[in-house]
């Protein structure tokens, strides 16, 4: 039996196992069997045949935004529209066969946007949410709070900081013998599920922000447009009537969490025709690197403008958290 048979196989037990208390170690070893096989199936094979065509797109730009969905819902028409690439569209499905990058500027960021076919060939008849589950992306989740690490001896030091209702040790020791790992420190700081254990062992989950985008809704219903818009990470868009596309702009930068960084020269005014582009939670440390690599090094005190300071120009230090549009002056030793 071949990895997809198993695969198969595991996920009809999965369905046809009530969840309950009788049940749970059962599942939960089913669980580790289907990530273990999963993970198996997404290894590059050793033998020398041919591979098959990808492609690989160069990072530029402050950010980047994939465009992930079922043929024929606007991608390349919403690519075209916001940069100056040109993707082709058409009303038949599979019209990009490839990536296809773009760069949208919005606040002084350019923001790198990347239109990719169809997920698979069948991709009508499957959920977008769990196809990239499957190869490991987690959407609008963060990492589970769980301390592993595997040891060479001592068998399993088992504790947690908070009541567990989804794991217990003897759950827990269950999927760590199906990955080979007899002697491990587990610590538990939040109550997590099996799925989510699971995914610590593995070590190679992706977190990351996602919106649901619905496009099109010039064509339906203003009650089911408002119940659309009304779901959780969610924005609602006419590419071919050009409707709130600035709402969705707004969007992507607040999911990116990006901030504009000001820079000031002494006895002169701020630039701010030049921002520096940042992360939520970038301190003055990060904004020297991102002026010189040296500079942090030479760094003597800053002098800070805007809502990060409690008063204007405030003196800080490295550890400095910025905010949205602050204004930094840099003492250099």
């Amino acid at each position: 039996m071949g990895i997809l048979e198993k695969i198969a196989e595991i996920e009809r037990e999965i369905a046809r196992t009530q969840k309950n208390k009788a049940t749970e170690y059962h599942l939960g070893l089913l669980k580790a069997k289907l990530a273990k096989y999963r993970a198996q199936l997404l290894e590059p094979t050793k033998s020398a045949g041919a591979k098959g065509e990808g492609f690989d797109v160069m990072k530029s730009g402050d950010a980047r935004v994939a465009l992930i969905g079922f043929p024929s819902v606007g991608k390349s028409t919403f690519l075209s529209l916001m940069t100056s690439t040109a993707s082709e569209a058409a009303s038949y499905e599979f019209t990009t066969l490839t990536c296809i990058p773009g760069v949208i500027e919005y606040k002084g960021a350019n923001i790198q946007l990347l239109d990719l076919p169809g997920i698979i060939e069948g991709a009508a008849q499957e959920l977008l949410e769990k196809e990239l589950e499957t190869v490991g992306i987690r959407l609008n989740c963060s990492k589970p709070n769980i301390y592993f690490k595997p040891k060479k001896g001592g068998g399993l030091s088992y504790n947690s900081t908070v009541p567990l209702t989804h794991c217990s040790e003897k759950l827990v020791q269950l999927i760590l013998h199906e990955y080979k790992i007899f002697n491990a420190e587990v610590l538990f700081r939040e109550d997590s599920t099996p799925d989510e254990f699971i995914d610590v062992i593995v070590g190679n989950r992706v977190y990351m922000p996602c919106l649901y985008v619905y496009n099109k809704v010039d064509q339906i219903s203003i009650e089911e447009v408002n119940r659309l818009a009304h779901r959780p990470n969610s924005v609602v868009i006419s590419c071919g009537m050009k409707l709130n596309l600035d709402y969705l702009l707004e969007s992507l930068w607040e999911y990116l969490a990006l901030i504009c960084i000001y820079t000031k020269k002494r006895g002169e005014r701020p630039d701010f025709n030049d921002a520096i582009i940042m992360r939520r939670g970038a301190s003055v440390e990060h904004v020297c690197h991102r002026i010189h690599r040296t500079l942090a090094g030479q760094f003597k005190y800053a002098l800070v403008w805007g809502t990060s300071t409690k008063y204007s120009p405030q003196r800080v230090g490295l550890t400095h958290i910025m905010e949205h549009e602050d204004v930094i002056q840099i003492v250099k030793k």
